[in-house]
């Protein structure tokens, strides 16, 4: 590169880098940006082409995700529960659940308090700004993604929690109640689903339980505003989840993606509906068994889209996870090394902006 291509390079990313920390500083997050009236986004949020959807991509409804009504699962519909639960985990990694258990209006109650939370006044969202997820609860937007990763179309708000969603007063009061409600509902809808997935293995339906993989969670209350030029980002660029096991739940606006059989598939939002996927943990753990797989979530010119995801992970980090002896064999040895939830997300985190999947890396 000569001199003259070098200078311009440095002008760049310093323009860039002072933009970045503009945003960061103004600690509005995306709608703040929206709230000014912006007709252009800013160059931070543009993404490669390579990265952004094609036509194609946005006619994704050909084939559809499987849809598992978990009515009976404790009853005499469990052994299909189960069966279809092997299925689409060994296949898509993405489910949807109907009669799960939770009622619509506490569904509903959920998407509205998150709402609330983010169209209140910056300054009210500012006393929990933090720009990573290291505290109990906070709100962010994009956490600190300096150097050539652009921005997402996104705001978050979430809560740490522990098998039980304990210090609830550090919640925010907008949205305290339901967002308390809402977690342990979806503890006792994750100890279902950890137990038909042990099940699905072929193991004792208290297996996964036992080991503790899926006990902890971190709880997203994503906002997705409108965006003036949704051709030109991404609300998340597409990526697998480096936990082991995530429940979400959409409001009624499309967005997210699903990359099934070499094509973007539309995970379309239906009231009173929860979508559950498998992580890269739980692919590591089940040695492929299982699959881990790339989704995304689009920009829209309609908004605001509200979703809920809530990641789960073992009781401690540090506690280290490999493929588990029970679904090995002589024909199916171990693929991966063991890790831990710190050590994989660090690798995870370290691949920035090129999506690439972290699995490989723990190859044996």
């Amino acid at each position: 590169m000569d001199t003259e291509e070098t200078i311009l390079r440095q002008v760049l990313d310093h323009e860039r880098a002072k933009e970045i920390m503009e945003f960061y500083e103004s600690k509005a997050g995306v709608k703040g940006l929206v709230d000014t009236g912006i007709l252009k986004i800013p160059k931070i949020f543009i993404h490669s082409s390579e990265n952004l959807p094609k036509k194609a991509d946005r006619n994704g409804k050909r084939l559809k995700i499987p849809v598992i009504d978990l009515e009976g699962v404790h009853d005499d519909r469990r052994k299909t529960i189960v069966r279809e639960v092997q299925i689409a985990s060994e296949t898509w990694g993405f489910f949807e659940m109907v009669n799960h258990g939770i009622p619509v209006s506490l569904l509903d109650e959920m998407i509205e308090g998150v709402k609330r939370f983010h169209e209140q006044p910056t300054d009210e969202k500012k006393m929990i700004y933090a720009s990573n997820y290291s505290t109990k609860v906070g709100f962010q937007s994009n956490e600190d993604r300096y150097g050539d990763n652009p921005l997402y179309w996104r705001d978050t708000l979430y809560f740490n929690f522990r098998e039980k969603p304990q210090d609830a007063e550090e919640v925010p009061s907008v949205c305290r109640e339901v967002m308390v409600e809402y977690t342990r509902r979806i503890l006792e809808l994750k100890d279902t689903l950890s137990s038909l997935l042990s099940e699905a293995l072929g193991l004792s339906r208290d297996y996964l339980s036992r080991i503790e993989c899926i006990k902890n969670g971190s709880l997203s209350g994503n906002y997705y505003p409108a965006c003036p030029e949704p051709d030109l980002t991404l609300g998340t660029i597409k990526h697998t989840d480096p936990d082991f096991l995530t429940i979400l739940l959409q409001d009624c606006i499309d967005g997210l993606q699903v990359h099934h059989q070499n094509q973007w598939v539309d995970v379309p939002p239906r009231q009173g509906t929860l979508v559950a996927n498998i992580g890269d943990l739980l692919q590591l753990i089940t040695n492929d068994k299982f699959k881990s797989v790339e989704h995304r979530v689009l920009a829209g010119h309609i908004g605001p889209r509200i979703s809920v995801a809530t990641f789960f992970f073992p009781r401690a980090l540090e506690s280290r996870f490999g493929p588990i002896k029970e679904v090995l064999s002589d024909d199916n040895p171990p693929k991966y090394r063991e890790t831990t939830v710190t050590e994989y997300i660090t690798i995870f985190k370290s691949n920035g902006s090129d999506a690439k999947s972290t699995l490989p890396h723990f190859k044996i």
